[in-house]
């Protein structure tokens, strides 16, 4: 039931993510790669009383996850926190979906 509600989640939020200098988009077949990666690996849920919104930092306690190289996706990272997978910007630890 986790595998469901993790995927379901993440299948629904659209996934733009916002650099810095310009928008980084991840594609439809991306997106199911990610999703399909999370639902398979089934990282843990950290539990986080700090905001978990577009723009906030993650806190350092949270392990950031690789995203799968066949995604094509390099400068990102996700992370599900508070059961909400989340994609990260690793330098800067802010979440940007």
């Amino acid at each position: 039931m986790k595998k469901l509600v993790l995927a379901a989640a993440f299948a629904m939020a659209p996934m733009v993510a916002f650099a810095q200098t310009r928008p980084t988009t991840i594609t439809t077949e991306q997106r199911s790669k990610v999703m399909t990666d999370v639902v398979k690996e089934e990282p843990a849920s950290v539990k986080v009383t700090e905001s978990v919104s577009v723009g906030s930092a993650l806190p350092s306690s949270v392990t950031l996850q690789i995203l799968p190289a066949d995604v094509g996706v390099t400068q990102y990272r996700y992370a599900v926190v508070n059961d909400k997978t989340v994609l990260v910007e690793p330098s800067s630890r802010e979440i940007n979906e």
